[in-house]
C-alpha cells in the first residue's frame, strides 16, 4: 500500500527576536493511502503547526515531509498553493462558505482557480453536492441552511477537485450532536469509498471514528497509528 503522507524528523521553530519556540520537535509520521487518521492535542502541543505543514500551508524548519510521493518540505509558496488546490481538500471547523453565494457557487470556487471551464465545473460541483446529500440544496446560501448543511457544502467543496487527501481541521467543532454524527457518518463513507482523510480534534469521542489515531504533545507523537506504513 502506498503512503500518502510520510513525515522524517518534521521539526518547525517559531522566533519572535531573540526568543525561539519550538513547536513541533522531530515528527515522524506516515499514513497510506486511504486510511483514516484522527490526530489529537491540547492547546499548545502543536497539533496546529502540524495540519498547517500536512496542508501544505507551512514549510518545517527542517526534516522531510512527502505528501502523495512528492517531496514538499522545501517548496515555495506559489508551489505549495498548486500542491494544496491538486492534491487536499480542507474542511474547516468554521465551514469558511462565502455568505453571498449558493451551495453550487461555493462548491465551484477550487475550479474557478484551477481554471476549469463553467460547464464541467457546474457539473463537478452538482455530482459533489449529490453526494453529501444536498442534491435539493444547490441554490441556498448558506445562510439558508443549517450548521451540519453548511458542513456538507464544506465537505462537498473539498471532494470536488479530486484531491488525494482530506484534511478536516475540528470539522464538527461548532456543530450540535445530530449533525456531527452526520458528518463522521459521511467522512465514514467517503474513507470507505477509498479517500484519505486525516483529521484534527481536541474532542476523543470524534477521534474515535477514525481508524486510527495519533496523539501530539509538547510538539512530539506519543504514539503512531496502528499499522501505519503497512497494508492493512
Amino acid at each position: 500500500m502506498s503512503l500518502m503522507l510520510n513525515m522524517t524528523g518534521v521539526r518547525k521553530t517559531y522566533a519572535t527576536g531573540a526568543v525561539k519556540v519550538e513547536a513541533l520537535r522531530g515528527i515522524d509520521l506516515k499514513v497510506n493511502a486511504g486510511d483514516y487518521v484522527s490526530i489529537m492535542g491540547p492547546s499548545g502541543s502543536g497539533k496546529s503547526t502540524l495540519m498547517h505543514i500536512i496542508g501544505c500551508l507551512d514549510v518545517p524548519t527542517a526534516g522531510r515531509y512527502e505528501l502523495d510521493g512528492t517531496d514538499v518540505s522545501s517548496m515555495s509558496e506559489k508551489q505549495l498553493a498548486e500542491v494544496r488546490n491538486r492534491k487536499i481538500g480542507f474542511v474547516f471547523q468554521s465551514f469558511n462558505l462565502l455568505a453571498s453565494l449558493t451551495a453550487l457557487r461555493n462548491v465551484e470556487l477550487p475550479l474557478v482557480y484551477a481554471g476549469v471551464s463553467a460547464a464541467e465545473r457546474r457539473e463537478r460541483a452538482l455530482a459533489a453536492l449529490a453526494k453529501v446529500g444536498l442534491a435539493d440544496r444547490v441554490q441556498h446560501r448558506p445562510g439558508e441552511l443549517s450548521g451540519g448543511q453548511q458542513q456538507r457544502v464544506s465537505v462537498a467543496r473539498a471532494l470536488v477537485t479530486n484531491p488525494a487527501l482530506i484534511l478536516a481541521d475540528e470539522p464538527t467543532g461548532n456543530l450540535d450532536s445530530h449533525s456531527t454524527a452526520e458528518i463522521l457518518d459521511l467522512f465514514a463513507e467517503l474513507n470507505t469509498a477509498g479517500r484519505t482523510i486525516v483529521m484534527i480534534t481536541h474532542e476523543a469521542d470524534v477521534a474515535s471514528h477514525a481508524k486510527d489515531a495519533v496523539h501530539i504533545y509538547d510538539g512530539l507523537l506519543l504514539e503512531q497509528p496502528v499499522g501505519a506504513g503497512a497494508a492493512k
